[in-house]
């Protein structure tokens, strides 16, 4: 399968594709062209270097997107041990864009709860593209309420552009069932860390995003709505998407400038899904610590811990409004 380039990568395919064709010419005619490669190399890494650590917001959502990049299943096969998957919630069906259950980390039992993308068309069919149902949120919350009476930490793994916001969801009250997470994982007594994967979109992200820690991979992002919905209600015309991601200040460095995310997982360059394996090691160290760190912590302050943090965040004032609004009218032209 032909890896999948984005359009701000073109330079470094096309540097590949040189560098593949003087080692095809000089082993086919045996050739000594090691200095012509060696230089080639280098510039490739440097070219990469270029690209990587001058991400625009907007080109970090790509990459957070990525049809390559490793989803919850991917980073729980290659953390856990003896992952056993639990489904349902016991009121309506078992929703496949939301999986959960027990496993051992370096261990030591944990529950992990993540949202789920898939490869193709049929597994994004199964998977319903990461759009999580209601049920599928009552399916988290029972889950995180076992592992609360098993005494185990929760890790969740974030990785959907939001609730599935169709009728069928509706009807089934998703707003509600997003409610009732957010204020019952504020009483859980148990750690609990939260790790933006991919994208963390919306209410659909913080459904299962209410944790003691919030960590998030180096180009993932976290938002309250996509670049494209905040483009089309701001700008009525979702060409101005890049624009609106630079606005809404969702990249890991913004968010942890703003505190909203507590430490950046750091990836292999070029993204996660260049190496899968390594993109794994980075993340289980990160989590290790933080689970050792919050152990040491009582029932009470985990929760009076996650409470304070959720309460410290955000800042408002008529000012700030006012400067945003003529930032994003000069953007436009308007």
């Amino acid at each position: 399968m032909a890896e999948i380039y984005l359009d701000f990568e073109k330079p470094i395919i096309e540097l590949n594709k040189k560098l593949a064709e003087l080692e095809k010419l000089g082993k086919e005619h045996e050739i000594d062209v090691q200095k012509e490669i060696a230089a080639l190399q280098e510039k490739i890494a440097a070219t990469m270097h270029e690209i990587y650590d001058s991400l625009t917001p907007w080109q970090k959502v790509q990459l957070a997107r990525h049809p390559e990049r490793p989803y919850a299943m991917d980073y729980i096969e290659r953390l856990f041990n003896s992952f056993i998957e639990l489904h349902g919630d016991r009121r309506y069906s078992d929703d496949k864009a939301i999986i959960g259950g027990f496993a051992r980390l370096k261990n030591k039992p944990v529950m992990v709860i993540g949202t789920q993308k898939g490869r193709d068309m049929k597994s994004n069919v199964y998977r319903n593209f990461g759009w999580p149902h209601p049920e599928g949120y009552r399916k988290a919350m029972r889950l995180m309420k076992i592992a609360e009476k098993a005494n185990v930490p929760i890790v969740t793994f974030i990785d959907t552009p939001g609730a599935f916001p169709g009728i069928a969801a509706e009807e089934r009250h998703v707003g509600e069932a997003i409610a009732a997470n957010l204020r019952d994982m504020f009483s859980l007594t148990v750690p609990v860390i939260a790790i933006i994967i991919g994208e963390g979109g919306s209410g659909g992200a913080i459904g299962i995003g209410v944790g003691n820690r919030i960590l998030i991979m180096e180009n993932a992002y976290y938002s309250v709505i996509t670049p494209e919905g905040c483009a089309a209600i701001l700008w009525k015309d979702r060409k101005y998407s890049p624009q609106a991601a630079d606005a809404l200040k969702l990249t890991a460095e913004k968010l942890l400038e703003l505190g909203i995310a507590d430490e950046i997982i750091p990836e292999p360059r070029g993204g996660a899904q260049k190496d899968h394996a390594a993109a794994a090691e980075m993340l289980r160290e990160v989590l290790a610590r933080n689970l050792d760190e919050l152990s040491k912590m009582s029932p009470q302050e985990l929760k009076e811990q996650r409470y304070n943090k959720f309460r410290a965040m955000g800042q408002f004032s008529e000012k700030m409004v006012e400067e945003a609004v003529k930032e994003m009218a000069q953007e436009s032209g308007e």
